[in-house]
């Protein structure tokens, strides 16, 4: 099933990054102790005891001191609510309650979501957190983020707090969910049309159109899709950031939920950094993917991909031109996006209808491979064969020997090699070994996993 969102959110400056990093055990946010340093919406897995669940730093959520509004906090925090499955409410301990926090602490009880108010640095003995008592959401948990005090307890709250995991929802076996996913007005709902042949999604100029996330059934060539429009906002927004913030929530919900993932692009304006954030979430959950490089007709009728200067206007509408277009385009695409080096980018204008055919036969082909799992016989043949045109690099005198490999878990193919020391699998001997697998196999549009694990005697021959 779909993890689980859980967001942190508070004023600026109560340590919601520092927080999100130690429970995802990882430094990913930026930490300075400096308001609203925090510049990007991070998302990234965390586990708290045995479930998983995507978390949300919303540590951003103002710009700086000039940019405190109360309103602005309002709003963010409103669009955080709005799809986060249990709310992490941070409050600073050190620095007291705060007006700003009685306003999130309102939109937070407001909301009807499971939530956790927490006072954060408290590392220091004499502090006393009863005063956020006044915030009318109960006695808060104390702890220290950047200490690592109490955090146990903090992951054993959120646990109890989750909705309980219910079981998924019947789904025809052969149905291939596909997630329609990108940066606001890049053509998500004229896609959606342009598949159904009819206007079932409201297509505007204005970003944030769609009102809600939208299912919706298709079968073609004897396949069953369901696909999901991920646009669009709840309410009308007061400023661009607040739209990206929105869109990326909902497009981390729709991916989880997704067999393949389409990452629309609006290829007259180029690779931006939200449509890296959110290629980027494809990649992070593991899904079959496809960039979808929307508004092609523009490009070609500019002579130019974005940052280049057009071609001579003789040379407009001929095929080598467009030719010359796609290859300077997908370049940009692999720079830009090189952790998606196995997707395949189509080229489409969705409002005219042009290269949409050959969408849903991809996204088919991409799920099978997403699905697909090897033979153990076939699978150690072939990692025989890569050793033995490649063999593993030597560190300190000692080599990776690879015993046995086994495919574990398919959607999307894991595959884990039983070594002699999982140390000496180097990231670029991995890297070599999945583009064999995906070489071999054709494991086309969908990410491999591959694991180095220590050879124990159970776990298969020499």
């Amino acid at each position: 099933m779909a993890k689980p969102l859980v967001a942190i959110i508070g004023r600026t400056n109560v340590g919601k990054s520092a927080l999100f990093n130690r429970l995802t055990g990882q430094r990913i946010a930026v930490v300075e102790d400096r308001p609203g340093v925090t510049r990007d919406r991070l998302y990234a897995t965390a586990r708290v005891g045995e479930r998983e669940v995507v978390l949300v730093d919303t540590g951003g959520i103002v710009g700086g001191e000039e940019d405190v509004l109360v309103n602005l906090v309002a709003e963010h925090a409103r669009m955080a609510l709005a799809e986060a499955d249990l709310l992490i409410f941070l409050v600073d301990g050190q620095e007291g309650l705060t007006s700003h926090d009685m306003i999130v602490a309102d939109t937070v009880r407001r909301s009807g979501k499971p939530y956790i108010l927490v006072a954060n640095k408290m590392e220091k003995g004499r502090l006393d957190s009863s005063p956020f008592l006044d915030l009318r959401l109960g006695m808060p948990l104390d702890i220290s983020a950047i200490h690592n005090l109490n955090i146990e307890d903090l992951r054993d709250a959120i646990v109890e707090a989750l909705p309980l995991e219910e079981p998924e929802e019947a789904v025809e076996e052969d149905r291939v969910a596909v997630a329609v996913v990108g940066r606001p007005n890049v053509g998500k709902s004229s896609l959606i049309n342009a598949l159904l042949g009819e206007e079932r999604v409201i297509v505007s100029d204005i970003p944030g159109t769609t009102r809600e996330a939208i299912d919706v059934p298709l079968s073609a060539d004897g396949q069953d899709y369901l696909l999901v429009d991920t646009a669009g906002l709840r309410r009308k927004s007061r400023s661009k950031e607040a739209v990206e913030f929105y869109s990326t929530l909902r497009s981390a919900k729709a991916i989880e939920r997704a067999h393949v993932v389409l990452a629309m692009l609006d290829a007259s304006e180029g690779v931006t950094i939200q449509d890296q954030r959110i290629a980027g979430m494809a990649e992070e959950a593991g899904k079959a993917t496809a960039i979808i490089a929307n508004k092609w007709d523009l490009v070609c009728a500019r002579g130019a991909v974005p940052g280049e200067n057009p071609r001579p206007a003789e040379q407009l509408g001929s095929k080598s031109l467009e030719r010359a277009l796609r290859k300077d385009f997908e370049r940009d695409v692999r720079r830009r996006l090189p952790f998606l080096d196995y997707a395949e980018v189509l080229f489409v204008s969705a409002a005219k209808g042009e290269g949409i055919d050959a969408i849903l036969p991809l996204a088919s082909r991409i799920a099978s491979d997403f699905s697909r799992r090897i033979a153990t016989g076939v699978l150690n043949r072939a990692i025989g064969d890569a050793v033995l045109k490649h063999s593993p690099p030597s560190r300190k005198g000692r080599r990776l020997r690879i015993y046995y490999a086994t495919q574990v878990a398919v959607e999307p193919p894991t595959v884990v090699c039983f070594v002699n020391d999982p140390k000496l699998m180097h990231w670029s001997y991995q890297r070599y070994l999945i583009n064999f697998l995906r070489r071999e196999f054709g494991f086309q549009g969908t990410p491999i996993r591959l694991h180095a694990r220590p050879r124990r005697p159970e776990d298969g021959p020499d």
